[in-house]
C-alpha cells in the first residue's frame, strides 16, 4: 500500500442507527446529571464518608485518562523519539486524548459535592494547598484537555478554510499558522504535563497508607501507574486504528501499526518485572499466591499484562491486525482493572464502609462514554483526522 500523510474526513451518514442508539443513552444520562447537579451526591451515587471516591473517580478520571494518553504516548515516538514514519497516527491520538480528557473533567466536576467552585481552582492561587497532590492533579488535566484541543485546532481551522464563508476562511487562513508555528511549545508541554499528573495519580494513594491492601501500596506506584498509562495510550491508538477500520471499511497502515504494538512491549515488560521486583523484595509473594480476593485480581492483572506480551512478542503475531487487536484490548483491560483495583477493591476504610456503583452512577459513566463516541464519528466524518484508504483489495485478519 502506497504511503500516505494527508487526513481526510470519511464523510457518510451521522445519524444512522447505531448513532441514535447512542444519542438515547447519552440523553438518559444527562437527565440523570442534571438531577444530581440540582439535587447532590447522594440521590444518585452509592458513595459515602469511607468511599468518598467511586466509579465516576475511578473510571472517568484514573483509567479514562490513562487510556486517553494515546496523544501522550504518540507524541513521543514523533517528537521526542523522532519516529516521524507514525506522524499520521498523531491526529487521531490526539481526538482520542482530548475527549478522553473532557470526559475526566467532566468526572470530576460530577463528583465535587459544590461543582459549582471549580472554577476557583485555577484562578484562586492564593489559596492553593501546594502540598496537595490532588492539586497538582487537578491543574494538570485541566492544563492538558486545553493543550489537547489547541493541537487539534489546525484540523478545525483546515475545514474553515476549504468551506467556510469568507470571513471565516480569513480567520482560519490568518490563524492557522500562528497555531502551527506555536505547535512545538504546545506539544512539548503536552508531554510534560501527562507525566507530571499520571504518575500523581498513583502518588495519590499512597496517602492512604495502612487502608491500601499491600499488594498495591508501594513507593514505586508512580512510576507503576506511568508505565502502564505508556503502554495503555499505544494500545488505545492501536485498538482505535483497527475498529475505525473495520468499522469505516478502510485500510489501515498494518506496517505502521504493528510497529505501534512493538512500543508497547519495554513498558509493559518493565511494569511487570517492577511489579514482580518490588512484591519480591517486600514480602509480598505469599500474600500474590493466597488465593483470596486480592490475590486472585492480582493475578489477573499480571495474566492480561503477560498475555498482551505474549501476543506482541512475535513480529508475525504483530502484522496481523486480529492479533494486534487483541493484544490491545488485553493492555487496556490490564491497565485498567490495575486502577480500578488500586482506587476501589484494595482500598479498605474500615470494617463498616462498603462501596458499590449504583445504577445511576453506572448509567451516567455509559451516557458520557456514549457522548464521547458520538462526538468522535462526527468529528472523523466531518473534519480531517483519519488517513485511513478505501479498501479495494481483498481483506484479511
Amino acid at each position: 500500500m502506497s504511503a500516505r500523510v494527508q487526513a481526510q474526513p470519511i464523510g457518510g451518514r451521522i445519524m444512522t442507527g447505531p448513532f441514535r442508539a447512542l444519542t438515547a443513552l447519552f440523553a438518559i444520562a444527562a437527565v440523570l446529571i442534571l438531577v444530581r447537579l440540582v439535587t447532590g451526591l447522594g440521590w444518585v451515587t452509592a458513595m459515602n464518608d469511607g468511599y468518598p471516591w467511586g466509579l465516576w473517580i475511578a473510571f472517568d478520571v484514573v483509567t479514562g485518562t490513562a487510556l486517553a494518553c494515546g496523544g501522550y504516548s504518540v507524541a513521543l515516538l514523533v517528537y521526542i523519539l523522532n519516529k516521524g514514519k507514525y506522524h499520521p497516527m498523531v491526529r487521531p491520538a490526539i481526538l482520542t486524548s482530548a475527549l478522553g480528557y473532557s470526559l475526566a473533567g467532566m468526572g470530576v466536576g460530577l463528583d465535587v459535592g459544590r461543582w459549582w467552585n471549580v472554577w476557583r481552582v485555577p484562578v484562586f492561587f492564593w489559596h492553593w494547598n501546594v502540598n496537595s497532590v490532588l492539586l497538582e492533579v487537578a491543574l494538570c488535566i485541566m492544563s492538558y484537555t486545553m493543550v489537547l484541543w489547541i493541537e487539534m485546532s489546525p484540523a478545525f481551522l483546515e475545514k474553515a478554510e476549504a468551506i467556510g464563508t469568507p470571513p471565516i476562511k480569513r480567520f482560519a487562513a490568518r490563524t492557522r499558522p500562528i497555531v502551527e508555528k506555536s505547535l512545538l511549545w504546545v506539544t512539548a508541554l503536552g508531554i510534560l504535563l501527562p507525566t507530571m499528573h499520571q504518575s500523581s495519580l498513583g502518588a495519590l494513594m499512597l496517602i492512604a497508607g495502612p487502608r491500601l491492601h499491600p499488594l498495591w501500596n508501594t513507593g514505586w506506584m508512580p512510576l507503576l501507574f506511568l508505565l502502564s498509562c505508556l503502554a495503555m495510550g499505544y494500545a488505545a491508538v492501536v485498538f482505535e486504528a483497527v475498529l475505525s477500520s473495520w468499522l469505516f471499511k478502510r485500510e489501515p497502515e498494518r506496517k505502521m501499526l504493528a510497529g505501534l504494538g512493538g512500543a508497547i512491549l519495554p513498558f509493559l515488560v518493565a511494569y511487570v518485572w517492577l511489579r514482580l521486583y518490588d512484591l519480591a523484595v517486600r514480602g509480598q509473594l505469599a500474600a500474590l499466591f493466597a488465593f483470596d480476593r486480592y490475590s486472585v485480581m492480582s493475578l489477573v492483572e499480571l495474566a492480561l499484562f503477560v498475555g498482551a506480551g505474549f501476543i506482541l512478542l512475535s513480529d508475525a503475531r504483530r502484522r496481523r491486525l486480529g492479533n494486534l487487536f487483541r493484544a490491545a484490548m488485553l493492555m487496556m483491560l490490564a491497565g485498567s482493572l490495575y486502577r480500578f483495583d488500586t482506587y476501589l477493591l484494595a482500598f479498605n476504610p474500615g470494617p463498616h464502609w462498603s462501596y458499590f456503583p449504583s445504577v445511576s452512577e453506572i448509567l451516567i459513566t455509559a451516557g458520557l462514554v456514549a457522548g464521547e463516541v458520538m462526538l468522535y464519528l462526527v468529528i472523523v466524518k466531518i473534519f480531517p483526522i483519519l488517513t485511513l484508504e478505501k479498501r479495494d483489495v481483498a481483506y484479511h485478519h
